[in-house]
């Protein structure tokens, strides 16, 4: 290979650490805040926010119309000494944003919410809407015993963005937008 030929190589190579760099300091900057486990007289509940979700290119791209999706995982095991963690819920919640740049106004659907979307004029309040999840419902208290050890898992994701093939061109910088907190773990005693 010649000289310019692994000049280039260098460059596309020391290009692509950039961006992998970029990704993984936007994924650090999300992260799962405000985690309450309570319950009510029938239910486990809990309550959870994302601190850090939405990054500057995320909100113009959603501002023009792209829609974003965040995934939240949320799992119930019960803990076990002498042997594996028994799982007994695993929940996956989305939440989704979209723009109608007619109305001016966004549209934010939560699966665990009915999946009715609420309309809102403001950006702020659908961002509110799209990184906080309360009293989602885990599981029938009736299936818990008490004065056993239990643990609740959770984490966010992006959704990866699905857009038309020819877009994949024009919007390449979405792929920047990826992040996934950190698996949080929360132990109780019911």
């Amino acid at each position: 290979m010649n000289r310019s030929g692994k000049r280039v190589t260098g460059f596309i190579v020391l290009g692509i650490l950039l961006l992998s760099m970029h990704g993984s300091a936007m994924a650090k900057d999300a992260t799962l805040t405000n985690i309450i486990v309570t319950n009510t007289r029938d239910d486990l509940l809990v309550y959870l926010s994302v601190k850090g979700a939405f990054t500057q290119d995320m909100e113009d791209a959603v501002k023009r119309g792209v829609p974003a999706s965040f995934l939240f995982f949320v799992s119930l095991y019960r803990a076990r000494s002498m042997w594996f963690d028994k799982e007994l819920a695993d929940l996956t919640v989305t939440h989704t944003i979209k723009y109608n740049s007619l109305k001016k106004e966004y549209s934010v659907s939560r699966s665990w919410d009915g999946n009715s979307p609420v309309v809102v004029q403001s950006f702020d309040a659908a961002k509110k809407l799209m990184t906080e999840i309360d009293s989602l419902k885990v599981i029938p208290l009736g299936l818990l015993e008490k004065g056993k050890q239990y643990q609740i898992q959770a984490k966010a994701k992006l959704s990866r963005v699905t857009l038309p093939y020819y877009l994949h061109y024009v919007l390449f910088f979405l792929s920047l937008w990826d992040f996934e907190t950190d698996l949080y773990t929360i132990d109780f005693i019911y």
